[in-house]
């Protein structure tokens, strides 16, 4: 957002201020100011005028504009209506040098989840993607995934939705005390990395968020569904803000581990050669599953995880 537009809202969000004081405290012109305030107007800013002054009296817009003013995060957002891919987006501003965007869509055409598989997009849904330059090793990258999972978790909690944790990008909602489950969100990481460093990491969130559940896929949930109303514009910030507080992964693993349905549930694990039954019974510091087997504990860093009822597990 531009600073000097940036710099009207933060003192109008207080009360009526006269254009003359904001022209004076901005260094422009009373005509530069009234144009700032018509286009805040124009990207949904409720701005009156009056006597008094200038005064923002609420934000009705799900945009970029909208969802800078108010982060806590050092994020500038590239808003799209609609689009293919946020996470295709992300990648070509990553090639190009860019950080610390947020790719973020009402709506995708052409999302997809791990394995190339088709992920519904539909509109009110939350489709982000951050393009981030961490300073780590590549071995490490893969906790920015659980870092976002537990920022997706939280931001749904506050919201009103008892949202854990699926191994391993999995943000769902139990549905029993046996393991089930509805999908709420899930994550999907892509990075560019060098044998001792990371280039680029581009993290892809998709939230289940304002849609009606009937319209989603089997086995999926929405947070209307399960809070009613919120404001999305909101959940986006504190999401976007609690994935930048986990950006130097201190902590990462035990904040996903106090949020996990996965551990303690008797799992089977698609690998791509393999596949394994057992109890999830941990996560290494590098976010691989622990499970017990008939042959001993198995450390699992990648494959589909599904939870098994105790009549599936023979128990």
């Amino acid at each position: 957002m531009n600073e000097t537009r940036r710099s009207i809202l933060e003192a109008i969000a207080d009360g009526p201020v006269p254009g003359p004081e904001l022209a004076e405290s901005n260094g422009v012109s009373r005509a530069a100011v009234w144009k700032h305030v018509e286009e805040l107007r124009e990207a949904g800013f409720e701005v009156e005028s009056g006597p008094r002054g200038y005064e923002l009296v609420g934000v009705a817009e799900y945009n970029g504009p909208a969802i800078e003013y108010g982060l806590e995060a050092p994020f500038s957002i590239e808003y799209h209506e609609s689009i293919g891919s946020t996470n295709d987006r992300a990648r070509e501003l990553a090639t190009d040098g860019e950080t610390d965007v947020v790719v973020l869509a009402g709506e995708q055409t052409g999302g997809r989840g791990r394995l190339e598989r088709e992920w519904s997009s539909p509109a009110g849904g939350v489709w982000a993607s951050v393009v981030y330059r961490p300073d780590v090793p590549p071995a490490r990258a893969p906790l920015f995934t659980f870092a976002a999972a537990v920022a997706t978790a939280n931001a749904a909690r506050e919201a009103g939705v008892d949202a854990r944790i699926k191994w391993p990008n999995d943000v769902v909602v139990p549905v029993d005390d046996e393991g089930g489950y509805e999908k709420l969100a899930g994550i999907l990481t892509e990075m560019e990395a060098e044998t001792d460093r990371v280039e680029w990491l581009v993290v892809g969130i998709g939230v289940n968020a304002d849609i009606d559940a009937e319209t989603l896929p089997a086995g999926a949930t929405s947070i209307r569904e399960q809070a009613g109303a919120f404001d999305r514009r909101v959940f986006v910030q504190r999401l976007l803000e609690q994935f930048h507080a986990q950006r130097d992964l201190e902590g990462v693993i035990d904040d996903w581990r106090d949020l996990a349905l996965t551990l303690g549930q008797r799992v089977r694990l698609e690998l791509p050669e393999d596949v394994l039954e057992g109890d999830a019974v941990d996560v290494t510091a590098t976010g691989a599953l622990v499970v017990e087997t008939a042959d001993g504990l198995e450390e699992i860093s990648a494959g589909d995880c599904e939870h098994l009822r105790p009549t599936e597990s023979g128990r």
